[in-house]
């Protein structure tokens, strides 16, 4: 087993219409996978990842079940072309339920129910337009998390995805957050971009959602995970049950610290870091976080085939 891999799954923002499609005309697994999902979910998921429209995919309830169950059938694809286990993992936000799933910590169609809710109550947590996120690009962390606690001025306002050095995004109330924009050129960001979003993730006002995921994962089997994964409220791996579901709740409204996962990836000696789903978003973020990653997508065969021989040659 190489020391050096690891899998990582990508969040929102990664799904397209048509995702997979190359894949699943040579590789039945891949509907046979997305066919187990639709059966929990009572809707046929595949037909809405290929023919949408664009509206429904993007519709968080339906985006974030769409993503993981991609990230399941790559994975399940990947073991059956003989590509070896990781010998950790890590996904970012709705990415770390993927990485549980794929490491046996959660069964698929609990886990596609579970999202959907999650996504249901992210988005009823917080009334439409209310809310904003938006990227900081070009100031490191403290000064954007000192330009958020100087304009807060008692809204919600915070750094929620510290996703690669100088690249970081914020969250809370609409008006907060525009000052924050503000406040971080001011500081000497290079930019700083409200981002099309409908739920401001990560922040305190998902409490309201974290109440519903805490009651929802009571009602689900969790397994410790067969493959360490490395959490987002953490950065760091747990071998506890009652905290596993604790992190999973806490991650609704708590930073995502993909950064510092990354690094500790590094310091446990990966340098193969595989991303399981559609796109190259994570594997753009971290070359940024770490140059000496090899970094690989599995979005489509040319992907796999790069990770597979990637794979082979280390030890």
């Amino acid at each position: 087993m190489s020391q050096a891999l690891a899998f990582v799954f990508p969040g929102q923002g990664s799904q397209q219409l048509g995702m997979l499609s190359e894949l699943a005309a040579s590789h039945p697994i891949i509907e046979a996978t997305f066919a187990e999902a639709s059966a929990a979910l009572g809707f046929d998921l595949w037909a809405g990842v290929q023919q949408g429209p664009e509206d429904w995919l993007n519709a968080t309830e339906n985006t974030q079940p769409a993503l993981l169950t991609a990230s399941v059938a790559l994975w399940r694809l990947w073991l059956e072309q003989g590509g070896e286990r990781p010998v950790f993992m890590a996904g970012h936000s709705l990415g770390e339920y993927s990485a549980l799933v794929c490491a046996g910590a959660i069964k698929l169609a609990d886990a596609v129910q579970l999202v959907r809710l999650r996504g249901q109550a992210m988005q009823a947590a917080v009334p439409a337009g209310s809310g904003a996120m938006a990227a900081i690009l070009g100031l490191d962390d403290a000064a954007v998390a000192q330009a958020c606690l100087h304009v807060a001025q008692g809204d919600v306002l915070a750094p929620v995805n510290y996703n690669c050095p100088g690249q970081v995004v914020i969250a809370g109330e609409k008006d907060a957050v525009a000052r924050g924009i503000e406040a971080c050129k001011s500081a000497g960001a290079k930019r700083a971009v409200a981002l099309p979003v409908s739920v401001p993730s990560h922040c305190a006002l998902m409490q309201p959602a974290a109440e519903k995921m805490a009651q929802a994962l009571q009602d689900i089997e969790l397994s410790l995970p067969e493959i360490p994964v490395i959490h987002n409220v953490s950065a760091q791996t747990c071998t506890d049950l009652t905290r596993l579901r604790q992190l999973l709740v806490e991650q609704l409204y708590s930073p995502v610290l993909w950064t510092r996962s990354v690094l500790e990836l590094a310091t446990q000696g990966v340098q193969v870091l595989v991303e399981c789903g559609p796109g190259k978003v994570l594997s753009g973020l971290n070359k940024k976080v770490d140059k000496a990653f090899e970094v690989v997508s599995l979005t489509d065969a040319a992907g796999f085939e790069k990770a597979l021989s990637l794979s082979t040659h280390k030890d």
